[in-house]
Formats: C-alpha cells, sequence, structure tokens
C-alpha cells in the first residue's frame, strides 16, 4: 500500500521560513552559503552522492562520516543521498524541481548539464526557479571551467602575493578565506534574486565566480593609483603595505591596536610623554601622517614596548583607542564577550554526541536565525524528502533496491 504524502517538515522561524532550497554543492563554499539559507529558516535539501560530502572525511571525527567540519557547515539541512550518475537519480531528482525555489551547486558547467541539470532544463520545469551556481572562474572569460579551490583562488586573486610582499615569499591565509567569502557572496546573491522574484514573479540564472569575487574583495582597499586613467600609481594601500602594520609589542607579549584619527594618536603621545611625536608627524593631517606610516608605527611600538599587556589595554580602553589582546582560536570558546552572547551552543547530536555549536551570528528581532536541526548523517532524510515531492512508497523502495538511493535505515 502506497504510504499517504508526507508532512511538510516543521515551518521554521527564520525570515526565509517557507522558501525551499536544492542544495547540490559539496565541500565549503556551497554548504556555507546554503547553512546561511537555512539558519535564516528555509528548507535545505542537501543533495549528496551515495559516498557523501569530501567533507564528512576531513576535520576532527569521533564518528566516521560525521566530521567537525562537516559538522560546522551543514546544520540546518536534511540529507537526500542520490546517484546523480544514474539516469533513475536525475529523473527522481528532476521531480522535485517543480517544489523548490532555489537550487545551488558548484559543479562545473560542463559536469552540470551532461546530467540534464542545467539551467534551461531545470528553468523549463520551474520557470520561478532561481538556480544559482558557484564558479572558479566566470563563464566568459578564457579560465571558464578551470579547477579551483580556495589555495589556487588566493593565489590567483593577490591574496597571497600580499601575504608575502614584505619578504618575496607568497604565502596563505590559514583560513579558507577564499571559499568562505565567496560563500556569502553566493547567499547574499540568492537573496537579492529571491527578493527580485517577489516583483517579477520569475526567477534567474546567478553566477558566483570565485575568481572575480575574490579579485573584488582584494581591490577594495587596493586598488589605488590603479583606480584612475592614466594610473597614478601601483595598486596597493600603503597604510597595509608600508611596513609596521603589526600588532604592537609589550614587554609580556603583543596588543591589537589602533590609533585611527589624529586625536587618538595626540592623546596617546601625550599620555605616555612624547608629544614632540605629535609633532613630527603632523597627526591631524592624515595624507601627511599616511606618508610616513612606517615610521610612525616604529615609534608607536617602541613606547609600547616599555608597557605591560593589561597595562597598555587600560590606556587604550581610557583613551578610546580600539584595541584587543591577541587571542588564540583555541581560547574564544571561553571568551568573556562570546559567552555572555552565548555564541557557542552545547547540543547533542543524535548521532555524534554531545557537540559544541556556533550560533548564527545574525540577529532578527521578529523572526530568530536558530540552530534548528544538526547536521544531517548520510542519507537521513532521502526518504520523507522523495515521499513529500510524491513519491509513493513503492518507487521509494525501488530507487532504494536499485541503489539509487540510499536511506538512514538502509545505513544502519
Amino acid at each position: 500500500m502506497d504510504m499517504p504524502p508526507a508532512a511538510p517538515p516543521a515551518r521554521r522561524t527564520g525570515p526565509l521560513a517557507g522558501v525551499r532550497v536544492l542544495d547540490l554543492t559539496a565541500v565549503v563554499l556551497g554548504p556555507l552559503a546554503t547553512q546561511i539559507l537555512g539558519d535564516y529558516g528555509a528548507d535545505v535539501i542537501k543533495v549528496e552522492p551515495p559516498e557523501g560530502d569530501l567533507m564528512r572525511a576531513n576535520g576532527v571525527s569521533r564518528v566516521r562520516g560525521m566530521s567537525s567540519i562537516f559538522l560546522a557547515i551543514n546544520r540546518n539541512k536534511r540529507s537526500l543521498a542520490i546517484d546523480l550518475k544514474r539516469p533513475e537519480g536525475v529523473a527522481a531528482l528532476k521531480r522535485l524541481l517543480p517544489s523548490v525555489d532555489v537550487l545551488v551547486h558548484n559543479m562545473r558547467t560542463a559536469a552540470i548539464e551532461r546530467l540534464g541539470l542545467g539551467y534551461a532544463a531545470c528553468a523549463e520545469i520551474n520557470p520561478r526557479l532561481v538556480y544559482s551556481v558557484a564558479t572558479g572562474f566566470g563563464e566568459a572569460g578564457p579560465d571558464a571551467g578551470k579547477p579551483a579551490f580556495d589555495d589556487v583562488i588566493q593565489a590567483a586573486c593577490g591574496l597571497a602575493a600580499l601575504l608575502g610582499h614584505d619578504d618575496g615569499q607568497p604565502d596563505y591565509v590559514p583560513s579558507l578565506i577564499a571559499d568562505k567569502t565567496t560563500g556569502l557572496a553566493l547567499a547574499n546573491a540568492v537573496l537579492a534574486a529571491l527578493f527580485e522574484r517577489t516583483n517579477s514573479g520569475r526567477g534567474q540564472f546567478v553566477e558566483v565566480p570565485m575568481f572575480e569575487t575574490m579579485v573584488a574583495f582584494t581591490l577594495a582597499e587596493h586598488l589605488g593609483g590603479r583606480s584612475y586613467e592614466p594610473p597614478l600609481g601601483p595598486a596597493g594601500y600603503a597604510r597595509l603595505l608600508a611596513g609596521g602594520r603589526k600588532p604592537a609589542p609589550t614587554r609580556d607579549g603583543h596588543v591589537a591596536m589602533l590609533p585611527y584619527t589624529g586625536e587618538h594618536w595626540r592623546r596617546f603621545f601625550a599620555r605616555t610623554g612624547r608629544d614632540d611625536l605629535s609633532e613630527k608627524y603632523a597627526v591631524d593631517d592624515r595624507h601627511a601622517r599616511n606618508a610616513r606610516v612606517k615610521e610612525l608605527y616604529a615609534d608607536m611600538a617602541a613606547i609600547t614596548g616599555t608597557l605591560g599587556t593589561d597595562e597598555l589595554l587600560a590606556l587604550c580602553a581610557e583613551l578610546d583607542i580600539p584595541a584587543t589582546r591577541i587571542h588564540a582560536i583555541d581560547e574564544l570558546p571561553d571568551h568573556p564577550h562570546l559567552k555572555a552572547v552565548a555564541m557557542f551552543r552545547p547540543q547533542q547530536h543524535p548521532t555524534v554526541g554531545p557537540i559544541v555549536a556556533v550560533r548564527p551570528p545574525t540577529l532578527f528581532g521578529r523572526t530568530p536565525a536558530e540552530l534548528a536541526l544538526p547536521a544531517p548523517t548520510l542519507g537521513e532524510h532521502s526518504a520523507a524528502v522523495l515521499q513529500e515531492a510524491g513519491f509513493t512508497a513503492a518507487e521509494i523502495a525501488a530507487l532504494r533496491a536499485g541503489a539509487i538511493i540510499s536511506t538512514k535505515e538502509t545505513d544502519a
């Protein structure tokens, strides 16, 4: 006997409650973007191959297939494990398309077109679909289709060279900054397209290329003299590149501090008995001050090196100069401010056991984001998602028997 249609998932509290997202992304960039949508209340269906997202194995694991990174960027999603290399899997996925608002993927264009899930095919089934793709390099350029990972894009967009500008040895930011920044841009693009659809009633194709996104990110302050035609000088923001922009040394460590205004500098130099430096650097003239920024920072460091960390922080607080201790990442869960705002939430994951989740940082007054669902096990929701789309019990059983889908039951 066929099972009755499944009840829709419980309504969420966030501002995207009622929006449904078909998430064909993997690794970090796409999953971070779709998790934001899920945090905001969208019903995100994470489509995974039978072997699961690669990130299930990366990071620290207590349970195989549920790594720390996967837990961190795949909450508020339901897992549909389906083999899209088989025509039956693609046909099943297409039956979901009329019920979704957004499709997101980060496959290469040629690969998804071969599957029959390109924009034109999907839009024919659902003209209201917001079809969003994260590419490595924009499809209009000669590098379209090239493989792109975080390291490659950090190098391509100038970040790696910026990190090595002092000694000529390029380096990578020790964070997946290209993936995560582009993920934020992808989430923003989806939101913008959904907003436009409220007026037009139509979906559209949205492309967010990593390379172009990170070039715009890097050059926001670094386009410099290349902002003009003809150029007035090389690219680069001198205050950041001239040298000396480093954590301030103290007698017992370091402090991040940034006297930013003329008043900041005058008060700092006055309180430390160096009024002469305010005159030397003409601190109220930003252009004059920036022209000698390396010397300015060197004199500041000479002063801070005579003070203890607590003493310097107290002085900065008194003078309203932005400053903080240098925190190691392992210290952040115990940071007094983060504890006060409950940034880290203890949870009981049904498979992994006790975990710590970083809550959604954005706060909505009426429609709060939430930690509604823990990161799913592979195929945990396959049967439920297909049932909601009108698949009968017999159809689901046939897909399971043919290894087109896997479910929590078959994996148990």
